[in-house]
């Protein structure tokens, strides 16, 4: 299977963080067209166990080119993996129009017919936002702070002039913070992220423990909020760093009110 993604993520730090569960090192491309291979000790495979990742921390300049790929693509076609890596470096420093274009060019370059096994590509261009597009506050462990989370997050989308994703907005980050507060531990963080066409909610806090999606029977009294976020918004999941976790949920933007409830 080759499956030539194509991601646009968002980042307001310019900091990366890696792990790998078995596959080669990822590559970045910086703007001046240096190549680096980062180097991140390989973790056990996915599924093997509840056994630990090291992650690295790796500044990335705007406009940097991220490539992360399968052993696949480098052992398709060749007798050493070395020669696959300096196959991919080469295809990789070639400037193309487009990310898509940049996907298939490099496919294309390592690659010969039909693949005898399992290729994947992400390659991602980061960009970095300003301060006026993210809001960030930290709030006491006290389930007071869930009003005062209410309350930041409507006064910074009235600065936005986002008054019609006010009642989702506030939903999901009441129930973030709420399960936040009640099953994880502080420092607790709300960030809120502005982009063209949508609304990143975040919280995170200290504790490592991965949350569940799962439905409410009729006399459960809680276990709904996740349930909740994952109707409201357009995409949501859960981002791990080496000092805990951020829970994410991106809302559309467009038009608000009914346009923002999905299913």
């Amino acid at each position: 299977m080759t499956d030539p993604t194509v991601a646009r993520p968002v980042v307001a730090t310019s900091r990366c963080v890696l792990a790998s569960a078995g596959h080669p090192p990822p590559v970045m491309v910086a703007p001046d067209g240096s190549i680096r291979v980062i180097d991140v000790p390989p973790g056990p495979l996915l599924g093997l166990g509840n056994l630990p990742f090291e992650a690295v921390d790796v500044h990335v300049p705007q406009g940097s080119l991220l490539a992360l790929y399968t052993n696949g693509l480098l052992r398709e076609h060749h007798s050493a993996p070395d020669s696959g890596l300096r196959e991919l470096l080469h295809a990789l420093s070639r400037p193309e129009p487009s990310l898509e274009e940049h996907c298939q060019a490099v496919l294309g370059a390592l690659l010969d017919g039909r693949p005898t096994d399992d290729v994947a590509l992400l390659m991602a261009r980061t960009r970095i936002l300003d301060a006026d597009h993210v809001a960030t506050w930290d709030l006491p462990p006290d389930p007071a702070a869930v009003a005062d989370a209410r309350d930041h997050a409507s006064r910074q989308l009235a600065a936005w002039h986002m008054q019609d994703a006010q009642f989702t907005t506030e939903l999901v980050v009441s129930e973030l913070v709420t399960n936040a507060i009640r099953y994880a531990q502080p420092p607790i963080r709300l960030r809120l992220i502005l982009e063209a066409d949508h609304l990143t909610c975040e919280v995170s806090d200290s504790s490592t423990t991965t949350p569940h999606l799962r439905r409410a029977r009729t006399f459960d009294e809680g276990g709904r909020g996740l349930f909740i976020v994952a109707q409201l918004a357009r995409r949501w999941g859960t981002r791990h760093r080496y000092d805990g976790k951020t829970i994410w949920a991106e809302l559309a933007t467009g038009d608000g009110g009914p346009d923002l409830w999905t299913s």
